[in-house]
């Protein structure tokens, strides 16, 4: 079992770049991946994207390739217009200088490398096409190693999500047994609340009793209106299938999803059939567990 929730990333290089990668996943219904990366590299994209839909079933996927310069990757070129510019200049003021008397200094080559525009920074053009098919497979190697931690940490979130998920349908199987103990409590205990109740209202002035066969009627009526083993055993059929999918191998995020919404239904159908305060009380904690499974089930791949 995996989670869909993870982050990994990844860094590598080679004489001229650095790169970095990073992914994150949360939940989502199907598979989506977000892509965000450097221009002129969609052989990369392409080739990551296929890597993904082979590793993963389901999850949003945020990955990102940032592309850095190594500094040794950059050198310097000489603006011509500039340095013409710079030493027409150079040349001005000195001449002025000399008719004005003052004993000139000869205009050093590092004076005139400072001067503003003389220099430009370029970066190292990548002519070689088998150095960029290179440098483009270290950089997807990189990015499934980056792949792979994220599948890890999905797989060690999806283990605790399993330990979880087991613990709730472990108390979802004691819920049905008590909601069954508690069923039969209300059986035992409906032909005297019943007569109570005629009692009672002969009591207070009904116009006849009741006769035996009268109550007996009503009772079966109470008994097939409220009888819940239907519901008793289509929970424990659930328990068993939820059990059966936590220790399956490979996806199972949907199918779990959808028997949540069965164990919903049948807690609902229990409670709606409740009139006896033991019943009630273990239809409604059914119900609240079972919404905190809902809650984990959203998590699973």
């Amino acid at each position: 079992m995996q989670s869909m929730t993870g982050f990994a990333a990844a860094e590598g290089g080679e004489a001229q770049l650095t790169w970095r990668w990073e992914l994150r996943s949360v939940n989502g219904r199907g598979l989506d991946l977000r892509w965000h990366g450097p221009e002129g590299r969609d052989a990369i994209e392409r080739a990551f994207r296929e890597a993904v839909k082979a590793r993963l079933a389901r999850g949003s996927v945020s990955a990102s390739l940032r592309l850095s310069r190594r500094p040794g990757a950059v050198t310097a070129q000489i603006n011509e217009a500039a340095l013409a510019t710079a030493l027409a200049t150079a040349a001005r003021v000195s001449a002025a200088a000399r008719e004005a008397g003052f004993a000139v200094a000869p205009l050093s080559v590092e004076a005139l490398m400072a001067r503003p525009g003389v220099l430009e920074a370029a970066e190292i053009e990548e002519d070689d096409p088998a150095r960029r098919v290179a440098q483009e497979a270290a950089m997807l190697a990189d990015g499934e190693l980056a792949l792979e931690s994220l599948a890890a940490a999905r797989a060690e979130e999806g283990a605790r999500l399993r330990e979880i998920l087991a613990t709730q349908v472990d108390r979802v199987a004691s819920l049905t047994d008590e909601a069954e103990a508690a069923a039969a409590a209300r059986a035992t205990q409906a032909g005297p609340a019943l007569t109570r109740k005629v009692e009672a209202l002969v009591a207070a002035g009904a116009p006849a009793e009741v006769g035996a066969e009268r109550l007996a009627q009503e009772l079966a009526l109470l008994a097939v209106k409220g009888d819940v083993r239907e519901e008793l055993d289509r929970l424990r059929a659930h328990v068993a299938a939820a059990r059966d999918l936590l220790a399956a191998q490979g996806p199972v995020g949907r199918r779990l999803e959808f028997l949540v919404q069965e164990f919903n239904r049948e807690a609902n159908t229990l409670c709606s059939k409740a009139d006896f305060t033991a019943l009630t009380a273990a239809g409604l904690e059914l119900k609240t567990v079972i919404d905190q499974m809902r809650e984990q089930a959203q998590n699973v791949e």
